[in-house]
């Protein structure tokens, strides 16, 4: 497997220089600032060319031992950044907002000894919505903006979804909101990021597409969200009335309620221990 592409400013930067070794210098020489994540074989730095920011996911294959892991939970392994650059093209062609990607490689004969990369434009300024959310029990926002958002995040989760596209990691935190102009109910900007684990089909089986939406409802459960909010979310997300959701769906707002629960009491015997809680 050889597969590469390049996008300005990379096809200057980069230009007769292996992509590959580019990338592995780029992570060498990375400041401890500007190291991101390095965790099993994935590593993620921010860098800059001509003062913008942008951010590099490098990968070294994937351990046997953690591919058994996905199989064993009828997962399917991500073994390498190819599935995060796919992700990222379908959702452009969806009308999803989410990253811009500018360079992606990968290569090797087998998924542990397979490299990859992928450059993705930074969004800032931004912040995620994990963090904007976290004080609205105590300091409630501006009930239009709060409205918006919840239509803002129905709608990017119902354009998915139609799309064929499951997340898998559908949590508040990942989806960015710049800061630049002042989010307002009339100029929101949001983006979702993370898709490295991101599935591609023509349709989203029921099961992917409950289990994204009970993540999502997951990491919302603790920031003070009325019933009201909740009826927002679904005639946003859903086609039918509201009056038709309520009863077609009765099934999945239940599970979601159950999911939901049960996500939120792993999270907490998880990190039980460690000093603070952070989505």
């Amino acid at each position: 497997m050889n597969r590469q592409e390049l996008r300005p400013p990379l096809t200057t930067l980069w230009s007769g220089r292996d992509p590959f070794a580019a990338a592995a210098t780029l992570a060498r020489e990375a400041a401890s600032g500007d190291l991101v994540r390095d965790v099993e074989g994935r590593r993620t730095l921010r860098f800059e060319i001509d003062s913008r920011g942008y951010y590099l996911k490098l990968q070294n294959g994937v351990s046997w031992g953690r591919i058994a892991e996905e199989l064993i939970h009828l997962r399917r392994p991500v073994l390498g950044a190819g599935n995060e650059w796919d992700a990222i093209r379908r959702c452009h062609e969806l009308g999803v907002p989410t990253m811009t990607a500018v360079g992606f490689g990968e290569r090797g004969s087998g998924p542990a000894r397979r490299d990859s990369f992928i450059v993705t434009e930074a969004i800032e300024p931004a912040v995620d919505l994990d963090e904007f959310t976290r004080n609205w029990r105590e300091q409630a926002p501006p009930p239009a903006l709060k409205h918006a958002l919840i239509r803002a995040v129905a709608s990017i989760a119902r354009r998915m979804h139609e799309g064929g596209v499951n997340h898998r990691d559908f949590y508040l935190c990942h989806f960015l909101m710049r800061t630049v102009p002042e989010p307002s109910a009339g100029a929101l900007q949001l983006a979702l990021i993370d898709l490295h684990r991101a599935q591609l089909r023509s349709h989203t089986p029921r099961r992917w597409r409950d289990k994204d939406l009970a993540g999502l409802y997951f990491s919302a459960l603790d920031i003070g969200l009325t019933r009201r909010d909740k009826l927002r979310f679904l005639r946003a997300y859903f086609p039918t009335s509201l009056r038709e959701t309520l009863q077609s769906e009765r099934t999945l707002l239940t599970q979601l309620e159950r999911e939901a629960a049960r996500l939120k009491l792993r999270f907490e015997r998880k990190f039980a221990n460690r000093p603070a809680l952070q989505r």
